[in-house]
């Protein structure tokens, strides 16, 4: 027995070691700089103790409100409502009968793939070029079908930026969460659905009350792993926009680099980290509270 768990032992210590060195360690010491007021500029003096200043200027600055709302609203509940919704509709496509009439879910999955295979900075790239105002093609489709009078400048404009912002990272994002429902309404026994057709039951019918049901788990965990993945996003706000116009797009993980890096506040910056870890440990517990009960019903 004390052989066995020496062998346990042994074995955990790696991971152990690796997980004080690359979590817990990065963890205290941010915490630490967040209570003292460390300057990029002045790294070699250190910072002064200065307690929770930088948490409390945080929370009242109007400037972070309006980050926060990017984060939580635009950034997180806009897009992950916006990818659930045309996930589910390209899931239900990918799987009609008209897809399958014409023997068309082959081609419609590789399609699908093309976004997801695509590097984000190659998509942040493309999609930059198409909405040029200049050369892009969606201006000038929109030009020459008479939809617009004059190109639309949709990443220096403050009413088309966030929604070209999440398109991009929809398009991009989009694959996996179409494939996860797909995944999910395969498994659905076809019998259930001619029954109901059989019963007389109407397309919105079946759908209310046979397709999103047995979907309700997929997208549960979609939507919180979504969120997982938007909440502290960077490269896709600074390579598309900059955070701006100005800092109208500006998000939470934004404003950790524009603190540290370029007003040089990494005491500030790092209050700003722990904000974040902390919403995001959050979500954490949500995650494992939603699988913990889906792994007891399906026990039982």
């Amino acid at each position: 027995m004390k052989g066995q768990r020496r062998f346990i032992v042994t074995m955990l210590t790696p991971a152990f070691f690796f997980l004080v060195c690359f979590y817990l360690y990065p963890t205290v010491f941010n915490v630490a700089n967040s209570l003292t007021d460390l300057s990029l500029f002045g790294l070699r003096c250190g910072g002064d103790w200065i307690g929770v200043a930088n948490y409390i200027d945080l929370v009242t600055s109007p400037d972070f409100r309006r980050v926060l709302w990017n984060t939580v609203i635009w950034l997180t509940a806009i897009g992950v409502t916006v990818r659930l919704l045309a996930g589910l509709g390209l899931a239900f496509l990918l799987t009609s009968r008209t897809i399958r009439k014409y023997r068309l879910e082959t081609i419609g999955r590789v399609l699908l793939l093309v976004p997801w295979a695509t590097p984000p900075i190659v998509a942040i790239l493309i999609w930059r070029w198409m909405l040029d105002t200049r050369v892009g093609i969606i201006n000038a489709l929109l030009t020459g079908l008479g939809i617009v009078d004059q190109p639309i400048p949709f990443l220096a404009s403050a009413a088309w930026v966030w929604p070209a912002l999440i398109t991009i990272i929809t398009w991009n994002t989009l694959p996996l969460v179409t494939l996860t429902f797909v995944a999910s309404l395969q498994s659905l026994p076809s019998e259930l659905v001619e029954a109901a057709e059989v019963d007389g039951a109407t397309r919105l019918q079946v759908m209310r009350y046979i397709y999103i049901p047995h979907l309700k788990p997929a997208i549960i965990v979609m939507g919180l792993m979504s969120t997982f993945w938007t909440f502290n996003n960077f490269v896709y706000v600074w390579l598309t926009t900059g955070a701006g116009p100005g800092l109208y797009t500006n998000v939470m993980a934004t404003e950790v680099y524009i603190k540290a890096f370029i007003d040089g506040r990494l005491g500030y910056s790092s209050a700003v980290g722990v904000l974040m870890a902390a919403i995001m440990a959050g979500f954490g517990l949500i995650y494992l509270r939603v699988i913990a009960q889906r792994e007891l019903r399906e026990s039982f």
